[in-house]
């Protein structure tokens, strides 16, 4: 037996009974839910940040996109936030460090 104790996808259940091995699951309340969903996205940063690969990134935007519907958001309206937030303040691109203010 191999203890997980984690939120996972929904379809690992099922493809863990097709590959002949059994597991068992349990439905969380709303509370426990946005708990392990921080806790998934704090997973995949670090996965991310291990080896930098897409498929990492794909997941930390699954995890952030099912945080923002959990907490009762669109994902038009996390898209809007961040367009209006590139609009002000700019995005990441133009590599600029602050190293300082006087």
């Amino acid at each position: 037996m191999k203890v997980y104790n984690k939120l996972v996808r929904d379809r690992i259940p099922e493809i863990i009974e097709e590959s002949g091995r059994t597991c068992k699951t349990r439905i969380l309340d709303e509370d426990e839910y946005l708990e392990k969903l921080d806790e998934k996205l704090l997973e995949e940063v670090t996965e991310y940040l291990a080896d930098k690969s897409l498929e990492e990134m794909a997941d930390v935007l699954e995890v952030l996109q099912t945080i923002s519907l959990a907490r009762g958001y669109s994902l038009g309206e996390l898209e809007s936030v961040r367009k209006k937030k590139a609009e002000e303040r700019g995005a990441f691109r133009d590599r600029i460090f602050l190293e300082y203010t006087e």
